[in-house]
């Protein structure tokens, strides 16, 4: 534990110098605004940003209620399809839920990624609000299915702290199942407000929006104003917020057609598991797993793959190890600041930004694999990269490089799991 780690432990009453959040079960509820979305463009840009940032979250609540009284806006609830992106009816539930089961510690009660634990974790909790997220079957750029959510939420994330879904004992099934499903909806809904509040920051630079000259991005006031000009610019502006949110509904709602089909090869054995590929290893598959192993290694260290750069040449992570994830980046190197410049920083950190780390390439010895170790998990990773990482996804080439290669690629990384059989 460094020493940061143990101050956030130590001084919760002020987790906000820290980085860190006081939230806990029995904390109030309260979602806390996206002070470093909006400070950052204050700091860098020279722009006064507290009303837009008021601004944010007014809309927001209007649309997503508060903590106390989660919902979804009128709008969502009239459309058939949009309205099916999350059960209404489980925000209460799924929130009750997400702290019993202790997500919150984790994960902070606004899913910002920084609970009461979240510096003691390497990498740090999922941040659901930038809309990202990391271990799926979709596409790199698209949202995660309900049964992607639901497969961490049940079972973990293997080599994190996200653990499997405490509590189920000595219950059925079922009702295993309804704790899932309230439990993906609460994070579907946490990520859906808080990417909503991201755009409407963002829409100061992407829009233009001279907040130093006193534009807003929209004024509460002409909400109902009986000034015909006042109430025009307040329904065009609230207009944007409203296509933003059901923009992120449809990203939600296109996560099934996006789904990475994989099939397996029949002419490359591809052991599912450490475990049986030792057995093959001993079997009739061993000379055709051995050519497979030989040519994923050449693949592994060649020029076009160049898993190695990262992974290191035996595959133990110790490659390039100074890059960060687009957590970090997204309020660092993207707004011209630097990560290692705690200096620079410290404004950043003193309003919830969590101090940076380096991301971790695998150790692919250790046998463990955060997104899944089948073949089909494997391969998405491979093919897709992974998603808010520098983990990008491999490029083709005729002759070279070919799709069949990516379970060439698997058998040899496979290869490499020695220190971990008990993990699969």
């Amino acid at each position: 534990m460094n020493l940061r780690s143990s101050l956030c432990i130590a001084v919760l009453a002020i987790p906000a110098l820290l980085g860190c959040s006081s939230e806990t079960p029995s904390a109030p509820l309260r979602y806390e605004p996206n002070l470093v979305q909006a400070y950052k463009y204050e700091l860098t840009e020279g722009l006064p940003m507290q009303q837009v940032l008021d601004d944010a979250n007014w809309a927001v609540q209007e649309m997503f209620g508060t903590a106390v009284e989660p919902k979804l806006p009128e709008f969502i609830l009239e459309d058939e399809d949009l309205a099916s992106v999350i059960s209404v009816d489980n925000l209460k539930t799924g929130q009750t839920l997400y702290k019993e089961k202790l997500c919150i510690t984790c994960h902070g009660m606004s899913g910002d990624g920084r609970g009461v634990n979240a510096s003691l974790s390497t990498p740090y909790p999922r941040d659901y609000r930038m809309g990202v997220f990391k271990f799926k079957s979709t596409k790199r750029s698209a949202k995660p299915t309900r049964d992607d959510l639901a497969k961490l939420i049940r079972h973990g994330i293997p080599g994190t702290t996200m653990t499997a879904l405490p509590g189920t004992e000595g219950l059925s099934e079922e009702q295993i199942q309804e704790q899932v499903d309230a439990l993906v909806d609460y994070v579907i809904y946490l990520s859906w407000r808080g990417e909503l509040e991201r755009a409407l920051i963002d829409d100061v630079i992407l829009e233009d929006i001279n907040v130093a000259e006193g534009e807003r991005l929209l004024n509460p006031a002409f909400k109902d104003s009986e000034n015909e000009e006042e109430a025009e610019e307040f329904e065009e502006l609230w207009g944007y917020a409203v296509d933003h949110a059901i923009e992120i509904a449809e990203d939600w709602l296109d996560a099934e057609d996006d789904v990475v089909e994989v099939e397996l090869p029949e002419d490359i054995p591809v052991p599912a598991n450490l475990a049986e590929f030792k057995s093959m290893m001993a079997g009739e598959q061993a000379e055709a797993l051995t050519a497979s192993v030989k040519r994923g290694g050449e693949l592994f260290r060649g020029k076009i793959a160049a898993c190695n750069k990262c992974h290191g040449n035996e595959g133990k992570g110790d490659g390039q190890t100074a890059d960060y994830d687009d957590w970090t980046k997204d309020w660092t190197v993207r707004v011209n600041l630097k990560p290692d410049d705690r200096d620079a920083l410290i404004p950043l950190l003193a309003r919830g930004a969590l101090e940076p780390k380096n991301i971790q390439p695998r150790n692919f010895a250790e046998g463990v694999f955060h997104g899944g170790s089948t073949p089909q998990d494997l391969y998405r990773r491979i093919t897709v990269g992974i998603a808010g990482t520098p983990m990008p996804a491999v490029t083709f080439v005729p002759g070279e490089f070919e799709k069949q290669d990516v379970w060439h690629l698997i058998n040899f990384v496979r290869s490499l799991g020695k220190d971990s059989e008990a993990a699969e």
